[in-house]
């Protein structure tokens, strides 16, 4: 005979049950795709987010959309907080930031990109909030010309 969990156990293991069944609907709700740029030291190149909406969800266009950004030492960043107003471009299904990263020092170099935004079906809307890890490849200065490198989250 199996004894029953303790209240506060049975709380817990809810708890992970729901978290994973969230995460797995999160999962077919968007995506985020990124652009994760190679760049010389002293030169600048373009890391991108792109935001997607699927499986019958959009984008809301009047909730706030940002991106809090945190680099480390080896590059810098023109904004650390980006907004609607800083979209470089937008669509019911997507909206894209595209975020300039100057190179300081050689090495790989790994920015935290901290999204939030909105997404909507007819019935209900799902507020978001997730951490996505923008990798850089800093290479020597005149070593090669800057690149983009796809990668999805």
């Amino acid at each position: 005979m199996q004894r029953p969990l303790r209240p506060s156990l049975q709380l817990l293991a809810l708890g992970a049950v729901l978290t994973a069944s969230g995460a797995a609907r999160a999962e077919n709700l968007y995506e985020i795709a990124k652009t994760e740029p190679k760049v010389a030291v002293g030169a600048t190149a373009m890391a991108s987010l792109t935001i997607t909406a699927k499986g019958g969800w959009h984008v809301n266009a009047e909730a706030p959309i940002t991106v809090a950004l945190t680099a480390p030492s080896g590059v810098t960043l023109q904004k650390v907080k980006l907004t609607r107003a800083d979209l470089a471009a937008s669509t019911v299904d997507s909206a894209r930031f595209d975020i300039p990263v100057a190179a300081k020092e050689m090495g790989k170099q790994t920015i935290a990109a901290e999204t939030r935004f909105v997404i909507c079906q007819e019935q209900a809307c799902k507020p978001v909030k997730e951490t996505i890890a923008v990798a850089v490849e800093v290479t020597a200065a005149g070593a090669e010309k800057p690149t983009k490198k796809k990668a999805a989250n």
